[in-house]
């Protein structure tokens, strides 16, 4: 546990210390806001680098989401009913895209994004420059450690694990299906379904993390206003 966003701010930055190249990884639950999480890191972090590097550059958002697989894959998988388990993602895709950041040999390198309103991967969406060097990434699986997520742990210097409260975590997830599209009982058909399933899932992966984000700090932090809820 930790105590305050200060600390996480001043733990991530150490992860640089002399220049090298790390990844933090942000893991939990759908809904556990670990987007809000690696935003509002991003927002802090980068006016204010750590010695001999540049403000700006010199931190860089990667979220995992991008590797969903598209919905035209998961129809002819026949997962399109599952879309957000383990198996509905490009998890090599997403293992050899940061150990190619880890290589730290390109200028830059592009990366995908997810957009939320045709709930669809876009490719080549974020880009990554040499200078940054601290990699803020995000996702449900990070700590998983079997199938296609084997491996993955040994790529982060360290994972977080955001440990939002589940009835405000449930709350916040309904709030965002339906800001993108879906009728309030489907909402929660999902978020109770499909996406509680996941989250059982990924609560068996807490203990494998580096530190454990509490509710209380989550909840304190400012949320991006897409996601439906506010802190």
């Amino acid at each position: 546990m930790t105590g305050t966003f200060p600390d996480l701010v001043r733990r991530a930055r150490s992860l640089v210390a002399g220049g090298r190249r790390a990844v933090l990884g942000i893991a939990g639950p759908p809904g556990a806001g670990k987007t809000t999480l690696a935003e509002s890191l991003l927002a802090a972090l980068a006016p204010e680098p750590p010695a001999g590097l540049t403000a700006g550059g010199w931190v860089a958002h990667v979220p995992m989401d991008g590797f969903h697989l598209a919905d035209v894959e998961l129809d002819r998988l026949g997962l399109r009913d599952r879309k957000g388990a383990p198996d509905t993602f490009d998890g090599w895709g997403y293992s050899a895209l940061l150990r190619r950041l880890l290589d730290d040999r390109d200028d830059m390198v592009y990366v995908p994004g997810f957009e939320r309103v045709l709930e669809q991967p876009i490719a080549g969406a974020i880009g990554v420059p040499r200078t940054a060097r601290l990699i803020l990434t995000e996702g449900n699986y990070l700590l998983l450690g079997e199938g296609r997520w084997a491996g993955l742990r040994e790529v982060f210097s360290e994972v977080w694990y955001t440990d939002l409260d589940p009835a405000e975590r449930l709350r916040r997830l309904i709030a965002r299906h339906v800001r993108f599209g879906k009728s309030p009982e489907a909402a929660r058909a999902w978020a109770t379904g499909t996406d509680e399933r996941n989250a059982a899932l990924i609560a068996t992966t807490r203990d494998r993390a580096d530190l454990v984000v509490p509710s209380a700090l989550l909840c304190s932090l400012r949320a991006d206003p897409a996601d439906g809820f506010s802190p």
